[in-house]
């Protein structure tokens, strides 16, 4: 296998499972349904409602290397170039620059963990098993990717040289030790010595094994002695600060540890000769799951799923990066020890450690102008449910704040006549309000039913924690499928009043994330429609029972009643010819049956508008096949994240927002659900939103018929995210529809913190989401993709679950979730 040597990420228990059956199988491949290389699936039995039966992961129309295509791990590297552009645009505030830059290594690093990891599972076990769209074989688009990385890297490298000369001339410096003043020097050394004692260095001799590197956790190496008598020192950093800072005539200083370390290693190995060092970051595989059988085995879920993620910590490199020159041979010394391919390191002049840059304070341009999500939509608690039983609410945030939907649970569980409240949790911020007042409606005697999707990449430990709270608070938990990810964002509230039953169901773009919520695009529609209703009740229904959804008559709800209908609806646009439309906004697509359709509608004279912020495997403007084909991604303060399907014009027209994305895994192997929005007010807003997507062209890029992305003349101010701020931080319902109580109401939302300022776009953690792998992950879905430091507003999670369980062991039940409803909502 040419491949062979470069496949050191092999891990035990795949090699276990390849010698114990040599058919090929789920458990071979080592890619069960739910992962993230849905495209490659191995063929299954199918069963009674199962797509994977029915459906075709590819469309034999597609011939390999075909050039209508572009590959998915290609694409979403040119889309975190468009990121770093971000981080190079010098229109945008220096500090959210360098946040840009951040988001950038983070998506990166996600990249590496995630997509690289399961290329380099399928180069060693099918390594002929190539992608169906473009035809490359993994070993090629390993070696393409590789590529593209490293030009990346200097591009990045030229990005910080230009931010930190920037921030120099502002009189913020970040030292550079190689070129210190005496004055630096001696203040950098007064430093050193107040935190030696927290540094920890480990020093073995040259033959021996190194200690286990940490993914995701920067180290010292350091060669000592000469000759015969050569040592390594290994230091961690994780129990030192990212940074330091001082100032001298008003110049604030930046220190970096992981440098000030290395500047001082002669005072802090005093009996060593250090010949050379460098800071080592070592990215490892994240591709480890749970197998089908071991999903559908009788021993607990949730333990299962936290001994997974401790073998995930100690999977094999798929990236070293080093910062500082080694010489050799002490480089491939290091490298072997590591059992890591030369092709597989990167060398960035870049730090690891952005994270200062909230340690800066700078004058007002630093930081774009503050835009704090509305919190006052003409309702409060205690008028929701009768604005809704006459009008569907769309919420968009984070123009508008989430806790509008908090300050509706709340209601639901103040209200005597709410019977239950069924939700599908995929990822929740660390000290989740939603989940606070879950806890209390249970306490109130409500049916709270929590689908909890354990499988959330890289937040399994936060669900894992909260599936316990949220049971010990009385609310009934249950977990996915063990073939699909639940990944809907699906509520109903049921209620009986004067022995009729109604309810309210709720279904949204993004997470019930609080965090998030500030820093994403999304959707959330809320009806008192009793089909969507029946629809909703009878996926729960199915969800209990261990079973996927049924086909719906309302709702979407994938993937029994999601591709087939988008393509239903591309056929009635493609009848009408030249006069049909399409206008479809979601994050990511490389589904070849959607775009094999999107090119007959093409063919037939359809304009086809293509809003996608990452990921999309289809070139448009290509003669004859996609010349009707136009897409559009924008980068910009906050992570486009919402996801809209229109087809037609007018009032004709058929609108659809939700959960789902056009990739495989969202069609075809996870719970996704889908709402039409069908008032005239709701449509309005949907349509502002694609217009104003349509004028953009200050934070959008067009994609080429090769492509590249270019953006379009006229800039400035025609940013989307700006205008839709406007206009939704202007939105109010009207008051004369919502009957007077009586009574004075009073909003949860009310009593936050007014000085909480969002944080600006960031997946992965900056992972999660302006990367696409965690939900891009939805990645990125990166994620943003989160700010490293920044989007940790809320108290930490341990200190989170340390008051609950205390409190519970103290206070009967009704005072503690009290307890529980004060920490969250009072100052």
């Amino acid at each position: 296998m040419g491949c062979f040597n470069d496949c050191f990420f092999l891990t035990n228990r795949l090699i276990m499972v390849k010698f114990k059956d040599n058919k090929q199988t789920e458990l071979v491949c080592g890619f069960p349904p739910h992962s993230d290389c849905e495209e490659y699936i191995m063929p299954t039995k199918g069963k009674k409602n199962d797509p994977k039966s029915t459906s075709k992961s590819a469309s034999p129309k597609i011939q390999k290397h075909d050039k209508t295509y572009i590959n998915r791990e290609l694409s979403w590297l040119a889309f975190n170039q468009r990121v770093l552009l971000e981080a190079a645009d010098r229109s945008v505030p220096l500090l959210e620059r360098l946040k840009f830059l951040m988001i950038f290594q983070s998506n990166q690093e996600e990249f590496f963990r995630v997509r690289m990891g399961i290329l380099m599972h399928r180069a060693l076990l099918e390594p002929e098993n190539s992608d169906p769209l473009t035809g490359l074989r993994p070993d090629e688009q390993i070696r393409e990717i590789l590529k593209i990385t490293k030009e990346q890297q200097t591009l990045t490298e030229s990005v910080w040289k230009g931010i930190r000369e920037e921030l120099k001339a502002n009189h913020i410096e970040v030292l550079d030790f190689r070129k210190i003043s005496k004055v630096d020097d001696l203040m950098s050394k007064k430093l050193f010595g107040d935190m030696k004692n927290s540094i920890v260095p480990t020093i073995l001799d040259v033959n021996q094994p190194l200690p286990f590197l940490w993914g995701e956790e920067s180290y010292i190496i350091a060669f000592l002695g000469r000759n015969t008598e050569q040592k390594i020192a290994v230091i961690p950093l994780n129990r030192v600060p990212g940074y330091l800072t001082f100032e001298i005539d008003g110049c604030q200083k930046i220190v970096l540890t992981s440098q000030l370390i290395r500047h001082f290693l002669p005072l802090l190995l005093k009996k060593e000769t250090v010949l050379q060092s460098a800071v080592v970051k070592v990215t490892r595989n994240a591709d480890v799951f749970l197998s089908n059988v071991e999903m559908r085995g009788t021993d607990d879920l949730r333990q299962k799923m936290s001994s997974m993620l401790t073998k995930r910590k100690r999977e094999m490199p798929v990236r070293v990066q080093i910062y500082g020159k080694l010489t050799e041979p002490e480089r491939t010394l290091l490298l072997k020890k590591l059992r890591v391919p030369e092709r597989f390191v990167f060398t960035p002049a870049v730090p690891f450690d952005l994270s200062f840059r909230s340690c800066i304070e700078g004058p007002a341009g630093f930081r774009y102008e503050p835009r704090r999500p509305v919190r006052d939509i003409g309702l409060k608690k205690g008028d929701y449910f009768r604005y809704i039983e006459k009008h569907d609410l769309l919420m968009s945030y984070p123009f508008q704040s989430m806790l509008q939907f908090v300050d509706l649970i709340y209601e639901a569980a103040d209200d005597p006549d709410m019977l239950s409240i069924k939700i599908t949790l995929y990822r929740m911020s660390a000290s989740s309000k939603i989940a606070a007042a879950l806890a209390y409606a249970a306490d109130r005697g409500k049916d709270v039913l929590c689908l909890l999707e354990l499988r959330a990449r890289f937040d399994e430990q936060n669900n894992i924690d909260y599936s316990e709270m949220l049971e010990d608070a009385g609310c009934r938990v249950i977990y996915g499928l063990p073939d699909y990810k639940v990944h809907s964002k699906l509520c109903v509230i049921t209620r009986e009043r004067n022995g009729n039953i109604s309810h309210i169901t709720q279904v949204g773009t993004g997470n019930y994330n609080e965090i998030t919520g500030e820093q994403y695009t999304d959707l959330s529609l809320i009806t008192a429609d009793e089909d969507s209703a029946a629809d909703a009740e009878a996926a729960f229904t199915a969800l209990i029972d261990g079973e996927l959804p049924p086909e719906s008559k309302k709702l979407w709800i994938a993937p029994l009643s999601f591709k087939s209908r988008v393509l239903e609806m591309l056929d009635e646009e493609i009848a009408k010819g030249s006069e049909g439309r399409v206008a479809i906004k979601v994050n990511a697509m490389n589904n070849p049956d959607i775009m094999e359709k999107l090119i007959e509608c093409s063919q037939a004279g359809v304009k086809v508008e293509l809003f996608i912020r990452g990921i999309c495997c289809l070139r448009p403007g290509i003669p004859g096949k996609t010349d009707h084909i136009t897409v559009t991604s924008v980068i910009g303060r906050w992570l486009e994240h919402s996801r809209i399907y229109k087809f037609g014009e007018g009032n004709e027209a058929k609108i659809f927002i939700g959960s789902g994305d056009l990739l495989n895994r969202n069609l075809e192997r996870r719970v996704e659900a889908f709402a039409e929005v069908t008032t005239q007010e709701t449509r309005e807003q949907i349509n502002t939103i694609l217009n104003a997507l349509r004028a953009d062209r200050e934070k959008s890029r067009r994609m080429q018929p090769d492509g590249s992305y270019i953006r379009e003349e006229g800039g400035e101010g025609t940013s989307s995210q700006e205008a839709l701020y406007h206009y939704f931080s202007s939105f109010r319902v009207s008051a004369e529809e919502v009957e007077e109580s009586g009574k004075e109401s009073i909003s949860f939302s009310e009593i936050e913190d007014e000085k909480q300022e969002p944080v600006a776009e960031t997946e992965v953690t900056v992972s999660r989401d302006l990367n696409p792998a965690p939900e891009t992950s939805d990645s990125t879905e990166s994620n943003v993709q989160k700010d490293v430091t920044e989007c940790k507003s809320s108290p930490e999670p341990g200190s989170f679950y340390t008051q609950v369980q205390e409190e519970s062991e103290k206070l009967q039940k009704t005072s503690f979730f009290q307890k529980i409803k004060n920490l969250f909502f009072s100052r």
